[in-house]
């Protein structure tokens, strides 16, 4: 994590990183003004919070009440070398507590993450640097020794040279990647979490059986993920770059509007068409790029190159992030690495749907089989020893396909955990599926996940393949369990050169009769390749296109960013669209227009039905705004804070609607109880001189949302590397 401090006034400091700040002053007998805790008081309170925190963890996942368990922590200094000190924690826990939770809690406490760095003892590094944002690359590993090279299967480089090369490209962009997690829990499996220091909602996750193969994977994912600007999906790119020569790639396309807003001559193939618009009711407007909300200029498409005959067929970029998030899209050290991934990750994922949608019982990996790969089998045996029951099932449905799967069943919680993996080789694919069953988790992360059910309907639900896909939340059905699986065990083998495995993987879908469409993008320096397989990838249904298309994000955007400065004849025509739309009231404003904001601040946290509330009260329409303080109140998943505004909100609409009631009366008791600050704010609210009330003014610009402006700088520099490289063609 990159922790940027500015020098304040005196002997204040200010630490910034992620979303928070964090203020430092040292005592007045030290020069300083008192008025925060000093650095050195912040890393004692850390190692308290984090035994706290671990606790927490503990109690929460077994039902423990924490109201009556207290903690304490008090560091002793030797007085002959005050760096030499103990750090005395204590935990007061409740009598009737059984010793085997009061010993769970002891060793939750050895745990802490702070309490095992200053145990390790970290490294410092200190030097100077020229310009702290052009030292572009943080420290991912030590360098490699001089001649050390570790090849695994399926790699064109050995590890060490991959890693070298990833990192060079990352350095070349001027971004700054670090480690923010490492995890390894059990044998041979290994994941971390790393992400641009800059802009931290550019992250991604790697996994490997070794700590190196984990690197290797989380960089090229974010590599790939930046080629194809997954990173930026749905997000509002700002209007410079809206207007400028090219908004995604320099080889995009732009497709005008027609008059009645049909589909526009050259967008798309017959077969696409087939499967994209079957009824007719696709229109040129559903396809409007979420980024650029250009609608002068029209529909953005992107090239692919269909495999069946080499002609370039043109994808609209809003369809192909509505439709298909990160499916099917690989960086690799060659181009044939990358499409052996994408085509792997592809099966991967549209079997496991085939497995769960049609609840299909697997047969088991034999353990004569198993024992073939003595790392996994390893990794297996750890997580039994842990009290995790596991799995380990061939999903290949009679080896039509390069799919394993290991399941974690969790006695404690009921749950269990399907995790499938994909590659052309079995002990690969096997890898794969046990290395994405604990990718970033610990054994407490194992509690979440849903118990299985006969509900067939719930099962096949389309949205529980998304969850799914996106964190594994998903249920699976009891069928799956069964002991009379649908096939027979069969030890497959698609392995080769990968030019051979992606000749192998390319006749399979063929063999389906799916039309194959792929981009490769070189413009960072690493081949990246993103395939579509209509019909057959996508994530979300093709109804989304439609009836749930991310581009809804135009109908408000502008509305939403400019809502201090609308008048009420305005408002209420937002409002009004708003109510028509029928969208979940209780979605985030985030997601609604594409905006990142601080989750920490009013509008971080801001629902559409808070939103329509802000507006009831703009426009005085007091009887519906206490309609919607009431149903904020009964699901209110906001801020502390914002719950007790909304609460002093309740009351004074309740004595304003009332006839027989004066605000007057009551002002001096609700101001004890919620504050005067809260109540001036809420009153203000109600009669109308102050409008929408904890929302910091921006526009379209997006001034004031710094969350969002670290976004479109991570982007404007994949921009300017694209713009450069088409420059030099």
């Amino acid at each position: 994590m990159e922790i940027k401090v500015n020098f304040l006034d005196n002997l204040r400091l200010e630490a910034s990183f992620d979303d928070f700040t964090v203020i430092t002053d040292q005592p007045i007998r030290y020069k300083g003004d008192g008025s925060a805790p000093s650095p050195f008081d912040y890393f004692l309170a850390s190692s308290a919070l984090c035994a706290a925190y671990f606790v927490k963890v503990y109690c929460v996942a077994r039902n423990i009440p924490t109201e009556n368990i207290r903690l304490s922590q008090n560091n002793i200094v030797d007085p002959e070398n005050r760096y030499n000190q103990i750090f005395r924690i204590q935990v007061e826990l409740p009598e009737d507590l059984s010793d085997k939770d009061r010993q769970g809690i002891l060793r939750s406490i050895e745990r802490c993450t702070v309490k095992k760095v200053v145990q390790t003892g970290p490294e410092f590094q200190i030097e100077t640097v020229d310009n702290l944002d052009e030292d572009a690359q943080a420290l991912l590993m030590a360098a490699p020794q001089e001649g050390e090279s570790t090849w695994i299967e399926g790699k064109d480089l050995p590890l060490e040279q991959t890693i070298a090369n990833m990192t060079g490209i990352l350095e070349g962009l001027g971004m700054k990647v670090e480690i923010a997690s490492w995890r390894n829990i059990v044998p041979h499996v290994w994941s971390l979490h790393i992400r641009d220091a800059a802009s931290p909602m550019c992250f991604t996750n790697g996994k490997g059986a070794t700590k190196e193969s984990a690197l290797c994977s989380a960089l090229g994912e974010f590599i790939e993920r930046l080629s194809c600007n997954f990173f930026y999906n749905d997000q509002f790119f700002g209007e410079e770059i809206a207007n400028s020569e090219f908004v995604h790639y320099p080889n995009e396309k732009w497709f005008k509007l027609t008059a009645d807003d049909s589909l526009p001559q050259g967008l798309l193939d017959d077969y696409c068409l087939e499967i994209y618009n079957p009824d007719g009711e696709l229109c040129g407007s559903n396809l409007i790029d979420t980024n650029s909300g250009n609608v002068e200029r029209g529909i953005v498409s992107l090239p692919f190159v269909r495999q069946s005959d080499g002609k370039e067929v043109y994808f609209p970029s809003n369809l192909i992030e509505n439709l298909y998030l990160s499916n099917g899209m690989s960086a690799g050290n060659t181009l044939v690495e990358a499409q052996v991934q994408c085509l792997s990750e592809i099966f991967e994922r549209a079997v496991k749907r085939e497995i769960i949608e049609q609840e299909i019982a697997l047969p088991d990996v034999p353990m004569e089989v198993l024992q073939q790969y003595p790392d996994i089998l390893e990794g297996v045996q750890a997580l039994e020893e842990q009290g995790f029951p596991i799995l380990v099932k061939d999903a290949s449905l009679g080896g039509r396909f390069p799919v394993a799967c290991v399941t974690l069943m969790n006695p404690k919680t009921g749950g269990v955990f399907a995790s499938f993996g994909a590659h052309p080789s079995f002990h690969v694919a096997l890898e794969r599926s046990l290395t994405e069953l604990m990718q970033g988790r610990s054994f407490e992360g194992l509690n979440d996940f849903m118990p299985p059910t006969f509900n067939s309907l719930a099962v096949a639900e389309p949205n529980n393949f998304v969850e799914h896909f996106i964190d594994s939340s998903g249920v699976v059905s009891w069928r799956f369990f069964s002991a009379n699986h649908d096939f027979e065990f069969c030890n497959w083998d698609f392995s080769g050169s990968n030019e051979e495995e992606v000749a192998s993987l390319m006749a399979i879908l063929e063999e389906l009769g799916k039309e194959v469409y792929m981009a490769v993008h070189t413009d960072l320096g690493a081949p990246v390749c993103r395939v579509l397989v209509p019909g057959y990838s996508e994530v979300y249904p093709v109804e989304d296109l439609i009836w749930d298309n991310t581009n809804m994000a135009l109908d408000y955007r502008e509305d939403i960013l400019n809502i201090h400065a609308l008048s009420d004849e305005q408002l209420g025509d937002l409002l009004e669209r708003l109510e028509e739309s029928q969208i979940d009231e209780h979605m985030d404003i985030i997601t609604l227009i594409g905006i990142e904001f601080d989750e920490n601040t009013v509008w971080g946290q801001l629902s559409i039905l808070e939103l329509k509330l802000l507006v009831n009260l703009a426009l005085q329409q007091h009887e519906e705004a206490l309609e919607r303080v009431e149903m904020f109140l009964q699901y209110n998943d906001n801020t502390v804070v914002r719950g007790l505004f909304y609460q002093a909100m309740q009351a004074v609409l309740e004595i304003v609607l009332d006839e027989e009631l004066e605000l007057d009366d009551y002002r001096y008791n609700l101001g004890r109880m919620f504050g005067e600050e809260t109540l001036q704010a809420v009153v203000g609210s109600v009669s109308g001189e102050v409008r929408f009330h904890g929302l910091t003014p921006t526009s379209m610009q997006l001034e004031g949302l710094e969350k969002h402006q670290r976004l479109i700088e991570s982007y404007r520099k994949l921009h300017a590397a694209r713009a450069a490289r088409a420059a030099e063609r």
